[in-house]
């Protein structure tokens, strides 16, 4: 993306007219801040201002064009950085004014995540989402060769320098998606063994710098980096709960979100995602000392839906509540089961929270008895090869009965997708 070591850069961000606005946030251009920093940049100057409407050639006006340009050669800064998604034709046009490098969002972001992977696969998929973006901006990098050129010894393979760079680009973005999958099916066999073990995997989410790993290191006593800035975390990590009243359960740490995620991140993003997905259990870390919690916590929860997971339990997590006041009209608030009062640095509250886990991870679980053809063979091995299968009898009609200890929905989609049927006059009990 760019070099991000003591780079001068000028920051931008727009507010629009009402109904226009991309960010609603408190402290939107203070987050930004954080971001810029985060990547290595030194800010040299800020640009926030008001404007009715994005113009289609500059995204600014010509006039807030020109004073930039002025920021940047009084600051002789080699960066813009904007808080807003540009389009490419944007980028080069604001490029051949400034005589600097323009970045937007997207690509804050994704330097960032470049800079701060560390495994094998957290690289690949960040990559992935580099080429992804990158893609449609190739035109600015090539734009002196974009046509054939004939005569004796420049007669090419028949295509432009820009087609060339389209084509091999487009070939690494096949063999890392082909990479990702093989992870993806390791992922798979991974899952596969801890259904069998009975495991129940509980994935901490949340908005980046709430406190995910921190209280990771806590509930699985590891060390990982956990520092007070955006994205300290790129990598999921799952691993054996230690603390005493917790028994088979592995926690899984996972990458922040943050609002306006870029589409490109969500999809290169896909094999760590799926870690959700499989989830039995969610804690969303909110940090309630955040004057924007509220507005972070929506954020959150419209990602989860937007993945597609907002159906699995979820405990909320009222992190770093030592430096709030905990009362409300006059009532301390407390624990329920649902909601946590807690700071992870501090080791407060955790009773609290294994007293929720416990009861969330009870409250999916039932015993059901349930009724299989003599064909469905099949089901039956994967039953018993999850753990599921309990005791099994034969009926006088040769249906095989099993009894199950299993979570709600995964009965509700055996009973939907495999047409099994409950046994008749079963009475649900409730683990």
């Amino acid at each position: 993306m760019f070099e991000s070591v003591d780079q001068k850069a000028v920051i931008v961000q727009i507010e629009f007219a009402k109904g226009r606005d991309d960010f609603s946030p408190l402290n939107a251009f203070d987050e930004f801040k954080e971001l810029v920093v985060s990547s290595g940049a030194e800010i040299a100057r800020e640009d926030f201002s008001k404007q009715a409407k994005p113009t289609a050639g500059l995204f600014i006006t010509k006039g807030k064009a020109e004073r930039i340009k002025d920021f940047i050669n009084e600051t002789e800064s080699e960066l813009v950085i904007f808080n807003h998604e540009l389009t490419p034709s944007q980028e080069r046009n604001l490029e051949n004014i400034f005589k600097a490098r323009v970045l937007d969002r997207t690509g804050l972001i994704l330097d960032i995540f470049a800079k701060r992977a560390s495994s094998h696969i957290g690289k690949l998929q960040v990559e992935l989402a580099q080429l992804s973006h990158l893609s449609t901006r190739l035109v600015r990098g090539w734009s002196h060769l974009e046509r054939q050129k004939g005569g004796i010894g420049l007669r090419g393979p028949g295509e432009t320098q820009l087609e060339t760079d389209r084509r091999l680009i487009n070939q690494r973005i096949k063999n890392i998606k082909n990479r990702l999958n093989k992870s993806h099916k390791q992922r798979e066999v991974n899952r596969y063994s801890r259904n069998k073990g009975n495991q129940t995997l509980v994935a901490l989410v949340g908005y980046t710098n709430a406190g995910k790993t921190t209280l990771f290191n806590l509930l699985t006593e590891s060390q990982l980096y956990a520092a007070d800035k955006l994205f300290a975390t790129l990598d999921s990590v799952t691993r054996k709960n230690s603390v005493t009243g917790l028994d088979d359960i592995l926690f899984s740490d996972t990458v922040g979100f943050i609002s306006n995620l870029p589409t490109e991140l969500i999809e290169s993003f896909k094999a760590t995602l799926d870690e959700l997905k499989s989830a039995d259990l969610l804690v969303h870390v909110v940090d309630i000392s955040d004057p924007d919690f509220i507005y972070k916590t929506e954020q959150v929860s419209l990602i989860l839906k937007e993945l597609g997971i907002s159906d699995i339990p979820c405990i909320r997590v009222n992190n770093k509540s030592d430096k709030v006041d905990m009362e409300i009209n006059g009532k301390k608030v407390t624990s329920s089961n649902t909601e946590v009062w807690m700071s992870a640095l501090n080791n407060i509250g955790m009773n609290d929270l294994i007293n929720s886990i416990q009861l969330n991870r009870k409250k999916s679980m039932v015993k059901e008895w349930v009724e299989l053809q003599p064909n469905q063979g099949k089901i039956r091995a994967q039953l018993y090869s999850l753990g599921r299968v309990l005791e099994e009898t034969t009926s006088d009609t040769g249906l095989i009965q099993l009894q199950l200890e299993i979570d709600e929905k995964e009965l509700g989609n055996l009973i939907s997708d495999k047409d099994i049927n409950l046994k008749k006059n079963n009475i649900k009990e409730v683990i």
